[in-house]
Formats: C-alpha cells, structure tokens, sequence
C-alpha cells in the first residue's frame, strides 16, 4: 500500500516502559476510589444527543470509556471535558465495533481468512483503522478468534474458521494492521482479541450458549490462537459471554488469572463484554449485581462494558472489606496503562483533516482487491469458468443477491453506506454490457423467501441467455451476534430457482454469498460451476465479475470445511482418529441395508448411515482456472532434534494453460502421544503463483516448538516419537513422509 493511506503523523512516539508505570503509579497515588472506579465504566455515547449527566460524570471522573460514538467533533468535545475539567486529565477511550472495515466494507472475515493471505488482511485493518480513527475511535473489539466449528453458530461469519494455526496466524495480522509498530502514533487503533475464550463452542451452535470443553481441548484448539494474538501484542481481550466447566468466562479466574496473566504474563487490558457483568446473576452464577462485581472484579476484568455493577458496588465492597484496595488499583493500572501506550494523555483530540477521505480510490481497489482473493471456486464443471467476452452473446443474471447493495456487505457493518456498493449484476453491466445481452430477474423476493412466483420469469430469462449467473445465499441479517440457524441449507424458494434454472440446460454458474457455510449436497448438482463468496463487501460484485471473465483467477481455499448435511456438524478436518475410525471399505448407506438384518457391532466404525462421513468439500480446497499438481515430498532429515530444525519440501507444477496462484499448506500428525492428537494439524502455509508448465518447489521448516501440544499434566510438551506429514492443496492430500523427533 502506497503512502497515500497514511496521513501525516503527529507522533507522540514509543513510551518508555519505566516511564509508564512510573506515571501509572503516580496518577494511582492521587486518585478517589470513586476516581479508580470510574476508569472502570464504560459507557454508551453518541453524537446525536450527549446528555448533561454524561458530561457531568466526565468531569467528575466517573467515566473512562464511551462506545459507539463515531463523530469526531463531539469525541473532541468529551476528551477536552476529560482531559482539561476533570481532576487528573484521564483522556477516554473510545471504543467500536470495526469488524471488517469502517466506511469502507471488506469482506467478511470469515472471507478475509479465505485469502490465506495475512498481509491483505493487515492492509485491511490498516484501511479500518484509519477512517475510525478520523472519527476519533481509538479502539475496537475485533478481532474475533474464537474457533468456529459449528457453521449453525451466526457469529462465525467474524471468525477466521475451524483451524487454530490459521485463525492465529490472521488474527495476528489484523491486530499488527490496527495497532502498527507504535500504538501511540496517528491512525493506529487498539485491537482487541475476543471472545476469551471458547465462545466458538456454544451448544447447539446457538449463542451465548453453554460451552463444554475440556482443558485439554481448550488449550490444544481455542486457546491457541489467544496466544497468537498475545505474541503479536494485542491490547486488549475481551471476556466471553459463554461459561467454560460451569463458570462464566467474565468470572473466570482460570482464564484471566491463571493463563492470561500468569501463564502468558499479558499486560494489556480486559473487557467484559456487553452486560456480561451483571449476566453473572442470570447464570446463576451469582445472587446479584453486588456478586457480580465481586467475582468480575476478583477475576480480573478491568472494564465494564455497557452494564454498571463496578460503578454501583465496588466502593461498597472495598469499604466493606470484602475487595482489597489494591485489587481495583491493579484494574486501574492496566486501563491506565492503555491510555498511555495510546498516546492519549499527550494527544487525546482527532483532526479529521489529516486523515485520507474514507471510500478513496485506494482504500476500494484494496477491498477489490481482498474480495477477489476471498472467492472461492469450488466446482468448475466443463471449463465453464471463465466465461468468454467472445462466446457469450447473452447472459441471464439471476438472483436475490445479484443486485442487493446492503446484503453483500454482511453482518456488523454500522458505519458502512451500501450506497456506495458495487453489485454483481452492475459489475457485469460495466465490464461486457457493451457487447453482451444482459437480462435480469429476481427469481425469488428474498433468499428466505418461499414464493416461487417470480421463477418462471427468472427460467425465460434463462432460456433467451447463453449463461446463466445465478447469486443465491442467504442475507447478512441471516448471520452474525444471535443470529443462529439450525437448518444451514440454500434458504427458501432458492433450490427450487436453482432446479427450474438448470432444467433449461444452460449452464448455471452460482455464487454464493453468505456468512458462513452452508450444506450444499442437496443442490450442488445443479450448478455448472460454483463460486463461495461468501459477503464480499462493498466491491464484491466488482471482484466476482472480474473472476467470471478471467479479468482475475480464483485463488481462495477454505477456512472451513463445508458439510453434506446439517446432521453432520461438527465437521472439521483436526478431527481425533477415534478407536473405530471410518473407512472406504466400512462405510454403508442405510439404502444398502436388507430389511430385517440382524443387529451387529461387530467391525462397525465411526459414521452417519444416511451420509458420506466427509465433508463436502474439505478445508484448505479451492480451485484455480488451472490445475496443479504436487510431486516429490522430502525431508532433508528424518531426525529431529530437540534444538534442530527440518525442512520439508515438495513440488508444485502448474499442468494447466493458465498462470494460477496456489495455497501450499503443510499438515502434521503426531502419531501416538500422551493424549490422542488429530488426525492432522495445520502447521504452515505459503500462497505463490506459479506459470503455466512451470515447477516450483515448495520449503517449510519445522521445529520441535511446532510440535509441541498439552498434556494430561495440562503442561505443554515436546514428545520424541514418530510424525507424518504432508504437502498438498487442502486437507486431504496424500503426499505424505515422515520423520523422527528425538
């Protein structure tokens, strides 16, 4: 990215560690109980009204964050309140939901993370931050790396899919895209890592639900890429609105004590999550607000957000004996800290004219940009794809997503316009419209939709085209913060547009927009071709027109498997190998089964009768326009050392006509261990182009801290013994060697 998106800095510059904490102690010194609670408190603002109260409890230091308040001039007006008419000049934090994008929209990150591509999704971040901060928002609750296993769950649309390494490896790059190399200078933002932790797990896939997970299983998968994100200098966490073994993460002091601070030794700053305070009591984890506090407080979450039990009780419990003053002035030290590392006591105020104008021309080439690489081509049947300006005289754009400027912007998008969206049918309009027929019908009212009315228009339109690109899905408002579904098929009326569309014998080319993965066995053979879009943002009909006339090429692989059927879920790759693990040779269909045949266990193995125990298509699959083939895996050493390192290596050629760029991924197998491990484990990843006929070889170095996993003692570990590992294309390549750690 050029240095057109950066503004002219006015940099207060790296702090001083020592200089920090002396100031943090001496403010400490100085301040009222009610002064140190107040920096606890968040509360909601906005630009339109900015009560008196609000303004009151400001300079009275009574108030150390406001969220949602996305107007410079009226954060500018609330820091002078802060900064200038309060005792100690505590400047705010102002925080924000800036998810995937601000003005301008990106795609999902569940799109995002099917790039495989982290330094698109730093530029990415860097874009959000920027016009964020031009608002004076200084920080924001993203990113989201609770691992989602369960598409049912609405929220995994924020995530960055089923995989530990992945999420972390991404998750870490949005926080370096946010917060740069000095917090404190202008245009960087705080991240915050969330939900910690296991949040993903929810029962059911139903949010804010119960979770399960055993600790093994919790520091082996969801808390792996918490640490990553800790590594790469996060901020901020953010507590969980789930419980974990019957505690609700804002009260858990497993995860905030023991491994945050502890384990990690992480000294940035937590926040509960919206009302998860008080939230405690309707657990039934607590009797009322006063308990809450308490247990909150004793944790170690040192924000409230939103909710005020800190603000109403924790004086009280303090006067009471019940909390050690020295308790809250560790939570005021880590908020106080925050505002330090961000520069706000030297520069609390935003100048909205140093910044680039939101939606520039650049800022929308990199969503164009990030949208074309999150696409993910799943199924290519007859070189449909790409489509030829030459050869197609007339195109048929169906669908209720083909001209919907909101819905492809996805879920959590509050300070982005769709007026500014490019949809598909527009795309397509501007790059062939003046050589080709382009007609358009709806097909369905919505993707929800089960009136089947306006099908036949939508076939006739068909019939008079030599293609047909149909853009079905599900709306943005079908995913995200509780928006959950138990059935995560094509919604509505949508399979039987797809069936009347495919009985005219055209070739139908799909895509699908959507924020999370949807079970497609039922439909799939209908669609010649089929394109993943997930919601691509604000140039996302930009991107896919560009991929279906070959103007770009598809190079995104997935970030999460895709199932058969609902009855599937979970589904994912890292799965355990199980006592009874399935086969080709053991797998039968119910269909198969003679009636009355007697009731065995015998040689019986681990699936669903009425479905192929894989999925869809695996993590890690996409296609390219042209095909590759991986050959020739090596180690350079079968034996590891403790202190060594080795290199595994294969070779990618391109067989096809046209250049492609592939996603090579490494997967490893611990194969007998303290505990059981998954059948394999992401372990690396590079994304290279390659030339039509040309070979290249592809290296990933290992070492034994790669393989190293939690025990039965709850303690990470390295274990001598025997690893397999492969090298291909997604998560089922069967190029494998091995090696010996010892």
């Amino acid at each position: 990215m050029g240095s057109a998106l950066v503004p002219d800095r006015g940099m207060v510059g790296v702090l001083d560690l020592s200089s920090v904490e002396d100031r943090v102690a001496s403010l400490l010194l100085e301040m009222t109980i009610e002064e140190k609670i107040g920096q606890l408190q968040q509360v909601a603002a906005s630009a339109e009204h900015v009560p008196e109260d609000l303004k009151q409890a400001i300079r009275d230091g009574r108030i150390g964050s406001v969220i949602n308040l996305v107007d410079a001039q009226t954060a500018n007006d609330l820091q002078w309140l802060a900064s200038t008419q309060s005792r100690h000049g505590i400047p705010l934090l102002v925080g924000r939901d800036v998810v995937h994008g601000f003005k301008t929209v990106f795609p999902i990150p569940l799109g995002q993370a099917a790039t495989w591509n982290p330094s698109l999704v730093t530029k990415a971040a860097r874009v959000a931050a920027l016009e964020a901060a031009a608002t004076g928002v200084n920080w924001t609750f993203a990113p989201m790396i609770d691992i989602g296993r369960d598409p049912r769950w609405g929220r995994v649309a924020e995530g960055f899919g089923e995989d530990p390494y992945l999420t972390g490896v991404l998750g870490a790059a949005m926080v370096r895209g946010f917060q740069g190399d000095d917090l404190a200078a202008e245009g960087h933002i705080a991240a915050c890592a969330k939900h910690f932790a296991g949040y993903g797990a929810s029962e059911s896939g139903r949010d804010y639900n119960t979770t399960n997970i055993p600790e093994n299983e919790l520091r082996n998968v969801h808390l792996v890429p918490f640490k990553a994100a800790v590594d790469a200098g996060v901020a901020t966490i953010m507590t969980s609105f789930s419980e974990i073994d019957g505690v609700p993460a804002s009260a858990s002091e497993f995860l905030l004590k023991r491994v945050l601070r502890e384990e990690w030794q992480f000294d940035g700053m937590v926040v509960s999550d919206w009302d998860s305070i008080r939230q405690l009591a309707v657990h039934g984890f607590t009797a009322n607000d006063r308990d809450s506090a308490y247990e909150a407080a004793s944790a170690g979450v040192d924000m409230e957000m939103s909710s005020t039990t800190y603000a109403e009780h924790l004086a009280h419990l303090v006067h009471d004996g019940v909390i050690a003053i020295e308790r809250i002035d560790t939570l005021v030290a880590n908020v106080l800290r925050l505002k330090l590392r961000l520069g706000l006591f030297e520069s609390p105020y935003t100048d909205s004219s140093r910044f680039p104008a939101p939606l520039n021309a650049e800022h929308l080439q990199l969503a164009r940009d990030v949208a074309v690489e999150s696409v993910v081509l799943l199924k290519n049947d007859n070189r449909t794809l790409p489509l030829s300006r030459e050869a197609v005289r007339a195109i048929a754009v169906v669908g209720p997503l083909a001209d919907d400027k909101h819905d492809q912007l996805g879920t959590w998008i509050f300070d982005g316009d769709h007026g500014p969206s490019v949809t598909v049918l527009h795309a397509i309009t501007d790059l062939v419209g003046e050589h080709v027929e382009i007609t358009y019908a709806r097909g369905v009212p919505t993707t929800r939709s089960r009136d089947e009315s306006l099908i036949a228009e939508a076939v006739e339109a068909a019939q008079r085209s030599d293609v047909v690109v149909l853009v079905a899905g599900e709306e943005s408002i079908l995913s995200g913060e509780a928006h959950c579904r138990s059935d995560i098929g094509l919604p509505g009326a949508q399979p039987a547009l797809l069936a009347a569309l495919a009985k005219t014998g055209k070739p139908v080319i799909m895509v699908i927009m959507a924020g999370r993965a949807l079970a497609l066995q039922s439909v799939l053979h209908d669609a010649t071709a089929v394109l993943y879009a997930w919601h691509p943002g604000v140039m996302g009909g930009a991107a896919i027109a560009d991929l279906l006339f070959g103007v770009g090429s598809p190079s995104g692989k997935l970030p999460t498997s895709l199932p058969r059927t609902v009855g599937q879920i979970p589904i994912y790759y890292g799965h355990k190998h199980t006592g009874k693990p399935a086969t080709d040779e053991t797998v039968i269909h119910m269909d198969d089964i003679e009636a009355r045949a007697p009731q065995l266990s015998i040689g019986n193995t681990s699936f669903h009768l009425d479905v192929h125990p894989t999925p869809l298509f695996p993590f890690g699959f996409g296609l390219s326009y042209s095909s590759m083939e991986y050959a020739n895996i090596s180690v350079n050493h079968h034996e590891l050392a403790r202190d060594g390192v080795i290199e595994l290596s294969a070779d990618i050629t391109n067989t096809g006509t046209r250049p492609a760029t592939e996603v090579a991924q490494l997967y490893i197998r611990d194969v007998v261990a303290n505990v059981t491990r998954p059948v394999r484990e992401l372990k690396a990843f590079e994304k290279l182009t390659v030339a039509p006929g040309e070979r290249r070889t592809v290296r990933f170095t290992v070492t034994a801290n790669d393989l190293a996993f939690y025990g039965r003692d709850m303690r990470r570990r390295v274990e001598s013994g025997w690893f397999h590992a492969w090298i291909g294309g997604d998560s089922t390549t069967q190029l494998r060697t091995e090696f010996l750690l010892v």
